[in-house]
């Protein structure tokens, strides 16, 4: 009990801390399974080294800033925010594209490492929130209270979308919603804030956008939002529904043919189908208990795709079974509800928005990579928390530990 009491002083929570290591560790043994390949692949054989390295890395920065006090983090948000920004537009000049990203300019070629700024961004981006949002005495009453995290938001997440990076871009959209929702913002506002996205999609149907433009209509009278901005989310919407299709036109064709897959991947299953086909029948083919660690058929005879990164959740689905997804998933349940509990039990303002916005960005990257692997979700390239390859989030996954425990620490017990 003793050395619990005094992990508590230095780390906060180390049950959350043992999770994520054990996690992390376990990710390192999957990536090296996923280059066990029947024909090998030298590059994905050795991939799991390189994970390793990072994961070492990853632990010295985590020390390193877990030291830090608080209020340091509060200072440097404006800085953190200004260089993420900076960071992101270089990527548009000198970015390259991996995986099944290959399309995209996301990544910066440092030396012997690649490196994603947008995963960095999303972290500068939640501590630029925090500083906004912990200062408000009394929640937003109106969408002009909105404006300042919207535009804080929207920057980094236009850079990534020019990128593309539809999968990035939603993660920042999930910090937004998680940020607004703890600083007390009421679902209405919510609603009316995700509404043109909601007419955007809706639009593809006239009828049925036109349902939705009449129900909408009637939530701003009975809401009694202010007349400029009732007028303004009216005319969001219609101009939502007027791009719709000029949007879409737009998109690259693997982007299309991503969205059209994820609603039947039957409609080419060679070409964009065959990734979500691949991985369902993978993880079905792992019944209860897996074919064994190292020996899954799909992976091996290099059926699945990018299986050290995007699909990491399918090898274990078809070597360990539903007992392994189910551990998994258990394991980042407990994970995401310490956050949460963590969040609740924070005084200062700043530090609980921080911690509930890693919980955001830490929810979004687990619904959309799994669900993308069972075609619940179009594929968009995003990894799974301490599982899937990639050093870039791995260390930025570190820092936002290191942020929660240094919180805890200081200002709450868990």
């Amino acid at each position: 009990m003793a050395v619990i009491h005094r992990l508590r002083i230095a780390f906060g929570d180390p049950v959350l801390i043992l999770l994520v290591l054990g996690l992390s560790f376990f990710g390192v043994a999957m990536v090296y399974s996923a280059g066990q390949l029947d024909v090998p692949d030298l590059v994905v054989a050795g991939v799991w080294k390189m994970q390793l390295l990072w994961l070492a890395l990853s632990l010295l920065v985590f020390l390193l800033v877990v030291r830090i006090q608080t209020r340091w983090f509060e200072w440097v948000a404006i800085p953190a925010y200004a260089l993420s920004l900076l960071l992101l537009a270089a990527t548009l000049v000198i970015g390259t594209g991996l995986g099944t990203a290959r399309g995209t300019k996301s990544w910066i070629d440092v030396g012997p490492a690649m490196i994603q700024p947008a995963q960095f961004a999303n972290l500068a981006t939640i501590l630029m929130l925090a500083r906004v949002m912990g200062s408000w005495r009394e929640p937003p009453a109106s969408l002009a209270t909105l404006a300042k995290p919207v535009t804080i938001v929207a920057v980094p997440m236009g850079l990534v979308m020019l990128q593309p990076d539809l999968g990035t871009a939603m993660v920042f959209g999930a910090i937004l919603l998680a940020t607004l929702f703890w600083a007390g913002t009421p679902l209405g506002l919510l609603f009316l804030l995700l509404s043109p996205l909601v007419g955007l999609f809706l639009s593809f149907q006239p009828w049925l956008f036109a349902l939705y433009m009449i129900a909408l209509t009637a939530f701003l009278y009975f809401y009694r939002t202010f007349f400029w901005e009732a007028a303004v989310i009216w005319l969001a919407n219609i101009a939502a529904g007027t791009v719709a299709v000029p949007l879409w036109n737009s998109l690259e064709p693997y982007q299309r043919a991503r969205l059209l897959v994820f609603l039947d991947p039957g409609i080419d299953p060679r070409g964009a189908g065959y990734h979500v086909i691949q991985s369902r029948v993978a993880i079905g083919s792992g019944g209860l208990l897996g074919k064994g660690f190292t020996h899954g058929t799909q992976k091996r005879l290099a059926f699945l795709p990018e299986q050290h990164t995007d699909f990491i959740f399918s090898v274990i689905g078809e070597e360990l079974g539903f007992f392994g997804t189910f551990a998994v998933l258990t394991l980042f349940g407990i994970i995401l509800w310490r956050l949460v509990r963590a969040s609740e039990r924070l005084a200062d303002p700043f530090a609980g928005i921080v911690v509930f916005g890693i919980f955001g960005a830490w929810f979004a990257h687990v619904i959309v990579n799994i669900g993308m692997t069972v075609g619940v979700m179009p594929i968009t390239g995003i990894p799974l928390p301490f599982l899937s390859y990639g050093g870039s989030f791995l260390l930025a996954s570190f820092i936002a530990l290191a942020l929660v425990q240094r919180f805890t620490a200081e200002q709450g017990k868990i």
